[in-house]
């Protein structure tokens, strides 16, 4: 129940993996421990959210505010769009020619945290909210670059649309070497903010210091 809940709560746009939606009752200490036979065995991903970003990651991360990622991709597609495991050709066919009708922002992301997970780092994200708003900004992913930070935002659709990381970027200025922005656009640039595919994730990653 756990593992299946996973590409559900990441389409609903969860801010954190809800352990109660995905066993469908008030949790027990034993749920918990549930939680990590799936992290350990390292078909899942955990994602911590980072309280206060900084070149020591690790340092600030909420222990009990995280995200859960699928470690196969291949898995995870077949989650989301067939119930009974069997999915139709058709459907990838759709898929990698980008005429899918549905919002794959959740799909590429977690093909980020396999592709970043895959480069031997941990994963990590940023939520916070600032004054007189009702929702959280939210940066999908940051890395280290030397004494630096990159934040990292997904997007199937609407690249346009990156308002958190240009909220995040000015506040965290400092301690910002790039910040970039992927999906299935062509490269390009605004001010400082990179576009790139999503393709040419493993490779800028991996370069990553």
């Amino acid at each position: 129940m756990i593992y299946d809940s996973i590409p559900s709560q990441l389409a609903l746009g969860n801010y954190k993996f809800r352990l109660s939606k995905a066993v469908n009752k008030k949790i027990t200490s034993k749920d918990e421990k549930l939680l990590y036979d799936p992290i350990d065995s390292k078909t899942v991903l955990i994602c911590y959210n980072i309280t206060k970003p900084s070149i020591a990651l690790n340092l600030t991360r909420n222990l009990k505010q995280f995200k859960l990622y699928l470690a196969d991709i291949g898995l995870f597609t077949t989650m989301l769009f067939n119930d009974k495991r069997i999915i139709s050709e058709n459907i990838y066919n759709k898929l990698l020619s980008d005429k899918l009708e549905a919002n794959l922002g959740y799909l590429y992301e977690n093909v980020l945290a396999q592709i970043i997970k895959t480069s031997n780092r941990e994963l990590y994200y940023h939520l916070w909210y600032e004054k007189d708003k009702s929702r959280p900004y939210e940066i999908d992913f940051l890395v280290s670059d030397n004494n630096k930070i990159i934040p990292i935002e997904v997007k199937s659709s609407n690249i346009n649309n990156h308002k958190s990381i240009d909220v995040f970027s000015i506040k965290y200025s400092s301690c910002i070497s790039r910040r970039i922005l992927f999906s299935q656009k062509d490269i390009g640039n605004k001010e400082m903010l990179e576009f790139k595919p999503i393709y040419l994730a493993p490779i800028i990653i991996n370069n990553l210091n």
